[in-house]
C-alpha cells in the first residue's frame, strides 16, 4: 500500500455524498488522473482515516454472472453454429427506431432519482 506525506499533496477537492451515498469525482481530480467514463478507480484506506483514490492499475475483476452468460453463449455457438444469424438491415432499423431520440450523457453526474 502506498503512503504519502501531507506536504506532497498537489491538489485538493471536495464533493458531497448524495442520499444514496454516491458522489461525483470533482472535474479537477478527473482531469488530473485522466479518468474517463467507465474506468475503474481504487480507494486505499490509510492509517488515521485518510483515503487515497487512484486510477486502478491491476486487472479488471470479472463479473461472475457476465462470465457465466458469455460461457453459455460460447458453448451454444459451438454446439449450434446454424443458429448464428447476421444482423439484418430490418433488425438494425428496428433497433434505431426503438432508441431514436434517446440521449445519454455519460459524463453527467448521477442524481438521487437515477
Amino acid at each position: 500500500m502506498m503512503s504519502y506525506n501531507e506536504a506532497d499533496v498537489s491538489l485538493r477537492a471536495e464533493s458531497r455524498l448524495t442520499e444514496r451515498s454516491q458522489t461525483t469525482i470533482p472535474a479537477a481530480i478527473r482531469d488530473a488522473l485522466h479518468l474517463k467514463p467507465g474506468e475503474t478507480i481504487q480507494y486505499s484506506l490509510m492509517p488515521g482515516g485518510k483515503v487515497v483514490m487512484s486510477r486502478y492499475q491491476g486487472e479488471e475483476h470479472d463479473d461472475p454472472v457476465v462470465n457465466q452468460f458469455l460461457s453459455f453463449l460460447e458453448k451454444d455457438m459451438v454446439k449450434n453454429p446454424q443458429r448464428i444469424q447476421p444482423v439484418t438491415a430490418d433488425l438494425w432499423s428496428g433497433i434505431e427506431e426503438l432508441t431514436a431520440g434517446i440521449n445519454v450523457d455519460l459524463d453527467a453526474p448521477l442524481t438521487d432519482d437515477e
